[in-house]
C-alpha cells in the first residue's frame, strides 16, 4: 500500500545533549508498539503512513512519557503506533451527544405521559392511556383494545372491539386511580367526569409539580452520564482539557433546553388544573 509522508513531534528529554544523532529504530523479530498519541509536542521527526498506522523511521530515542506496551506480533523489524484519529474521536464523540439527545426527549415525553393521565375539568381520551387491562392473561393498554372518545365535555366513551373484554376493563378502571365510575351498558362503557374541588385541584396541582421535579432530575442524571463519557476519552488522552471545558458547556445548555421545555408543560398543566 502507498504511504504518505507525515510528521509529528515529542518532547525533547530534559537531559538530552543538543544535536545528539537519532537511532533507527530496531525491535526483537516479534515485537509491536502500542501507544496513545501525545499531541503536546516540541521536537519534529519523520514518518511514513497508511491508513491509522505510521512507521516510525528515526528518533526513537527521544521518545518519554509512559512506556510503550509490547506485544508479539509477526517477525517483522518495524516499530507501529497506533493512535486515534480526528475522525473515530469525532464519531465517538458524536455518539454521547446523539445518545444524550435522544434520552433528553424520552424524558420530555414521560413526563407529558404522566401529565396527560391526570385530569383536569375536561374530559381528555389521554386520561386512560396508563389504564393496563388483563386481557386473555396478558396485560394490554386500554387504548389498544378500545376506541376511547369524548362525547362531550365532562364524559369518556369506550368502545371495545371485542365485547368480551367489557368486564375486564370496567374492571381495570374501577382499580385505578382516576376516581371514575364506569357505566357498562353491554356494548360501550361510559365515564362521567365529576367536577373538581378546590382541594382535589391543589392535591393534583402538587402531583404535577413532583413529576416535573422527577424529569429534571432525569435530565441530570443523563448529563452527568455524558460528562462520565467524555471524562473517559480525556483519560484516553482523545480530548484535552480544553475540549473537555467545551463540550461540558455545550451539554449544560443543552441540558438548560431541556429543562425549560418541563417548565413550559408544566405551567401549562397547573393553569389547566387549577382553571375551573
Amino acid at each position: 500500500m502507498a504511504t504518505t509522508p507525515v510528521r509529528t513531534i515529542y518532547p525533547q528529554p530534559i537531559n538530552k545533549k543538543p544535536n545528539h544523532p537519532p537511532r533507527v529504530l530496531s525491535l526483537p523479530d516479534t515485537y509491536y508498539i502500542e501507544a496513545k498519541c501525545n499531541l503536546a509536542f516540541r521536537n519534529v521527526f519523520s514518518w511514513s503512513s497508511s491508513a491509522n498506522y505510521v512507521k516510525l523511521q528515526a528518533g526513537t530515542r527521544r521518545f518519554t512519557g509512559k512506556p510503550f506496551v509490547m506485544k508479539q506480533l509477526s517477525e517483522k523489524r518495524t516499530g507501529i503506533l497506533r493512535c486515534a484519529t480526528i475522525e473515530e474521536i469525532e464519531a465517538e464523540k458524536s455518539l454521547i451527544e446523539k445518545d444524550v439527545k435522544q434520552r433528553m426527549e424520552k424524558t420530555i415525553e414521560t413526563v407529558r405521559s404522566n401529565f396527560s393521565s391526570i385530569r383536569t375539568g375536561r374530559a381528555n381520551p389521554t386520561m386512560l392511556d396508563r389504564i393496563e387491562v388483563e386481557y386473555y392473561g396478558t396485560p394490554v393498554s386500554l387504548k389498544s383494545i378500545a376506541q376511547i372518545s369524548t362525547p362531550d365535555a365532562s364524559s369518556l366513551l369506550v368502545q371495545p372491539y371485542d365485547k368480551s373484554s367489557l368486564k375486564a376493563i370496567e374492571k381495570a378502571i374501577v382499580s385505578s386511580d382516576l376516581g371514575l365510575t364506569p357505566n357498562n351498558d353491554g356494548d360501550v362503557i361510559r365515564l362521567s367526569l365529576p367536577q373538581l374541588t378546590s382541594d382535589r385541584r391543589k392535591e393534583l396541582s402538587k402531583v404535577v409539580s413532583k413529576q416535573a421535579e422527577e424529569g429534571k432530575v432525569a435530565l441530570r442524571n443523563i448529563r452527568r452520564d455524558a460528562i462520565k463519557a467524555y471524562e473517559k476519552l480525556e483519560k484516553e488522552k482523545k480530548l484535552s482539557e480544553d475540549n473537555m471545558k467545551d463540550l461540558s458547556s455545550d451539554l449544560q445548555k443543552v441540558t438548560d433546553e431541556y429543562m425549560k421545555k418541563i417548565d413550559s408543560i408544566y405551567k401549562q398543566k397547573e393553569k389547566e388544573l387549577l382553571t375551573v
